[in-house]
């Protein structure tokens, strides 16, 4: 899963493809680089970002999506929003699963329009709230948490007839550096086996900050720890280095 942010304040890649232009060479280069999904984020997530409406999101991704699907046929289009509204405009212009970091947590309507689309939904661990979504919490045991959550939500989703579901423990959201490693390595252990899991640590603090390193600068490091999780059984890498990480998962084909 490549990543195509159209904001001018993510973290690592901001304004950098926040123009039709540049977001369909990007396309481009990320699927020629072996990327299978497209994740379109239309808002930035981290601490102290701008924050949208679904309204802001919309006109922001504008005929974007449309475009994609026009140009690369063959890409599969991933929206990260946690708005419904902005999920229900996406479906209308072609997307092909719904990435939605706040678990249903931040818009009442996100699981009822899930149902109602029939896309894919990922399901992601995170703090019950905007304001909270990066607040530290200390978890007793983050593996047992996370599954109790994932055990809650998919109880939910599937009962509201959402049938394909993905799992994102959340890397990066509300959670220590020593909880994101020890979640590394019991990556195995969550999710119950029943459902694929999506693996984004891409550019995260956790990884770069002990190291005194730039978000760009610790591939190798990131490669790493994709070996660690694809050992465990992990399906899905999203990340903004896709030829680099392609490489990593060709190695468990």
């Amino acid at each position: 899963m490549g990543i195509l942010n159209l904001t001018p304040d993510s973290f690592s890649d901001g304004g950098t493809f926040n123009n039709e232009k540049s977001a369909l060479e990007h396309t481009e280069k990320m699927l020629k680089d072996g990327a299978e999904i497209i994740d379109i984020g239309p808002q930035s997530t981290r601490p102290n970002a701008e924050f949208l409406t679904s309204g802001e999101e919309i006109r922001r991704i504008g005929s974007l999506l449309s475009q994609i699907k026009k140009e690369f046929p063959e890409a599969l289009l991933s929206l990260d929003t946690f708005y419904a509204e902005t999920v229900q405009f996406g479906f209308n212009e072609g997307i092909d699963m719904i990435n939605d970091i706040s678990g249903g947590q931040y818009d009442p309507a996100m699981f009822d329009t899930a149902a109602e689309t029939g896309l894919p939904y990922i399901l992601m661990h995170v703090n019950p709230s905007y304001k909270t979504m990066h607040d530290k919490t200390t978890f007793e045991d983050i593996t047992l948490e996370v599954n109790r959550y994932f055990s809650e939500k998919t109880v939910l989703l599937l009962e509201k007839g959402v049938k394909d579901i993905i799992l994102d423990p959340g890397f990066g959201f509300g959670k220590t550096m020593e909880d994101q490693m020890k979640m590394i390595h019991e990556v195995e252990y969550l999710g119950f086996g029943r459902f694929p899991l999506l693996i984004g640590i891409s550019r995260k603090s956790f990884i770069y900050r002990p190291l005194g390193k730039s978000p760009l600068d610790i591939n190798e490091e990131t490669q790493k720890l994709h070996r660690t999780v694809l050992e465990q059984g992990a399906k899905i890498l999203r990340v903004h280095d896709v030829a680099e990480a392609k490489k990593t998962m060709m190695e468990f084909s």
